[in-house]
């Protein structure tokens, strides 16, 4: 077999077990890696309770994963999510994926909760079990320190040790496996960490066509303006969008409430770089290096964090929101829930939170003190337990992130009909709506886009299948990863053929979700969408979203889908018709 490993590693955490199966060639062929893996094999599972003891947490990575296809060095993390109830998957990039794999598995696959703390440590073909008891109550960082002489490191802070909803789970190189608070599922199941190390090889089947491939997709990459030109992605990291959001007049403000920031410039990428002396970094193997760090190794903040942690509370420090960012991943939570949930609580209260208050709310919500205990259930619960529950910028209890739906209808839609709640990341239209010169006239307009999301959610599921970075397709195409892939497995895979698995992938994970309660009254924004306008000025117009016609459209993606008017399966047997 070339690409995937055909292996499982399976560890029951109560009984302290760990063993291997084999996992059938076809559910790999049907469902590839990754994300759509994962989501697979939750079949039997998905409708526990997130911290029920049986509930998996599965870390699966990708054909790709082991050869040199670029940004392919990626793993997703599959359960349920504690903060919105959906069926959830996050990705990571880093060397831990690209060990596990070269540890010989496709997936690790965890179940049971331990009765102490412990960590999993991986080495080849051997699993164990090690007590970690002193480990319990430490920050990622120290963590990290104490295990990565065993190889690579995912692990929990206190926030996932405490049962935040919106914990990460950290990798040792400083990425995270980011929303829906896998993190706490994690230390429901007293798993402190992970170490894996391995040395097999990623065997691809045609080393020529590989290799032309590969630099098919390093040509574009090189040629795109978003990663190596004028928007400089590669070159000042994804705060390079700052900039443009407040061009666009759609950086979200105040807990939505504007969506113009005067002092944005404050935290904007070139700011970022001067003030911190930011260098390059990135994930393992990446030729992009989108991330980026200070001299001394400290990851400098993204996009999403410095505009929530920036315009959303109404703070223009950089310092404060990079010292927000650093306490975020050595305690374990999310950013932009953590943002989001401080901007809800702000707005409740009458006054969003100083720049100096930041960082004492985090450390409370990471440990659920004082405070900390209400804000640690995210910003839906927080917003309902203060009697104003349209106040959270929530879509299924997932926080919105920071590109103001007022300002990209497709956007809009999107948000709504992502599986896993209002993420930007399933369908990312952000190519479309948002990136495109000049300046897209249709982002106001619904026209076409049930259709052009539909399209994108598919491609989208398959890529995070595979499991590549959503910025490779600001260069390169579906197409040449569909070549890369038929290189290294042997198997023929067209763009078409890719986009049929990924709807598979989506409508399986709809499923789950539809099983579990959700519907079309899941799928709608916060009222201020559509009651209040965004910040306009500078000769555009932002409106709020004629509801009318979101409604429309919706209707119209639900019957591309095949969906009743109800965004629900008209069709009860859909699963047991799938591979």
């Amino acid at each position: 077999m070339h690409g995937w490993t055909g292996k499982i590693l399976k560890v029951d955490l109560a009984s302290g077990k760990a063993w291997r199966e084999d996992v059938p060639f076809e559910l790999l062929h049907a469902y590839l890696g990754g994300r759509g893996l994962g989501v697979r094999l939750m079949r039997d599972y998905f409708m526990l309770d997130p911290f029920a003891p049986e509930m998996p947490l599965i870390f699966a990575v990708g054909p790709l994963c082991g050869t040199v296809a670029p940004t392919a060095a990626r793993l997703t993390v599959v359960s349920r999510s504690p903060l919105t109830g959906t069926i959830y998957d996050c990705s990571a990039g880093g060397r831990f994926a690209w060990r596990l794999k070269a540890a010989g598995v496709d997936a690790l696959f965890l179940t049971g909760q331990s009765a102490k703390p412990v960590v999993l440590a991986i080495n080849g073909d051997d699993a164990e079990l090690l007590p970690a008891g002193e480990l319990w109550g430490k920050a990622v960082p120290d963590t990290v320190s104490a295990l990565s002489g065993g190889g690579s490191v995912a692990c929990i802070g206190p926030a996932g040790e405490n049962g935040v909803l919106y914990a990460n789970i950290m990798m040792g190189e400083g990425n995270s496996v980011g929303r829906g608070g896998l993190g706490a599922v994690m230390g429901r199941k007293k798993l402190k960490a992970v170490i894996v190390d391995g040395d097999r090889a990623t065997a691809v089947a045609d080393q020529s066509r590989f290799d032309h491939a590969r630099q098919d997709v390093m040509r574009l990459f090189r040629a795109s303006p978003v990663i190596f030109g004028e928007l400089g992605i590669a070159e000042y990291g994804t705060p390079a969008l700052v900039d443009l959001m407040r061009q666009r007049r759609m950086a979200p403000t105040e807990n939505f409430r504007k969506t113009v920031f005067p002092d944005s410039g404050n935290y904007s990428g070139p700011a970022i770089r001067k003030a911190c002396e930011a260098k390059k970094d990135g994930c393992f193997g990446c030729p992009i290096q989108c991330k980026k760090s200070t001299p001394q190794g400290e990851p400098l903040p993204e996009y999403e964090t410095v505009s929530h942690f920036g315009a959303l509370n109404g703070i223009a420090d950089l310092h404060a929101i990079v010292k927000a960012n650093t306490l975020c991943n050595e305690l374990g939570l999310d950013t932009i829930t953590a943002a989001a949930t401080l901007a809800a609580w702000g707005e409740a209260k009458g006054r969003f939170p100083a720049a100096e208050e930041v960082a004492p709310l985090l450390a409370d919500i990471a440990h659920r003190r004082g405070e900390g205990e209400l804000l640690s259930l995210g910003s839906r619960r927080v917003a309902e337990a203060l009697g104003v529950p349209n106040l959270s910028m929530s879509v299924k209890s997932l926080e919105l992130p920071a590109y103001d739906p007022r300002g990209a209808y497709g956007m809009a839609l999107a948000y709504c009909t992502s599986n896993r709640g209002g993420c930007h990341l399933r369908a990312y239209p952000i190519s479309h709506e948002i990136l495109r010169k000049p300046v897209p006239t249709d982002r106001f307009s619904f026209s076409g886009k049930a259709r052009i999301i539909k399209i994108a959610e598919d491609t989208n599921a398959a890529v995070d299948s595979l499991v590549a970075c959503k910025f490779s397709f600001f260069g390169a195409t579906i197409e040449e990863y569909a070549e890369l892939l038929s290189a290294t497995s042997g198997i023929e895979y067209s763009p078409q053929s890719l986009k049929e698995i990924g709807g598979r992938i989506y409508l399986t994970e709809r499923f789950y979700n539809c099983a579990n309660g959700f519907t079309f009254a899941d799928d709608l924004l916060p009222e201020r969408f559509y009651n209040e306008p965004g910040s306009s000025g500078e000769g555009i117009e932002i409106h709020p979203i004629d509801r009318q016609r979101f409604n429309e459209e919706l209707q119209k993606y639900y019957r591309i889908r095949r969906l009743t008017p109800e965004g629900t399966f008209a069709d009860p047997g859909f699963l047991s018709n799938q591979p």
